[in-house]
């Protein structure tokens, strides 16, 4: 777990600077600048605006006695997306941009879902009930 945090706090910056300097080379870099900006404000919008909704979801099911299963993960996808957009880069903006959308949501949780049964068919991954 400690190599794969440590890659991701290294490599992770590293690449987004080497594509910042890239994209600006060929665009300019004020430009790349403001494609960086304008990424992350309407991705911080969109963020807000899907969070809103699935509170609401939530609010709903809750009020007729449902447990929300689907929303709270929709709630953590998008809490994630919202602060990888907050990061500065064209890499974290598009992870960000693509676990806010819902189409592109909806897929995400498809296929965790399926890694997590299969960890758990495969008794890799243990829950524990209090």
């Amino acid at each position: 777990m400690f190599f794969y945090l440590l890659l991701l706090f290294t490599l992770l910056p590293m690449t987004e600077l080497i594509l910042l300097i890239k994209i600006g080379r060929h665009i300019g870099l004020l430009n790349a600048i403001l494609i960086v900006i304008a990424t992350g404000i309407s991705g911080a919008s969109l963020a807000r605006w899907q969070g809103l909704a699935v509170i609401r979801e939530v609010q709903n099911q809750l009020s007729v006695g449902i447990m929300p299963k689907e929303e709270i993960l929709d709630g953590i996808m998008i809490l994630s997306g919202g602060l990888l957009l907050l990061t500065p880069g064209l890499i974290t903006d598009f992870i960000g941009l693509v676990a806010i959308i819902p189409v592109t949501r909806k897929w995400i949780k498809y296929l965790v879902k399926k890694k997590l049964k299969r960890m758990i068919d495969e008794e890799r991954f243990q829950i524990n009930r209090f």
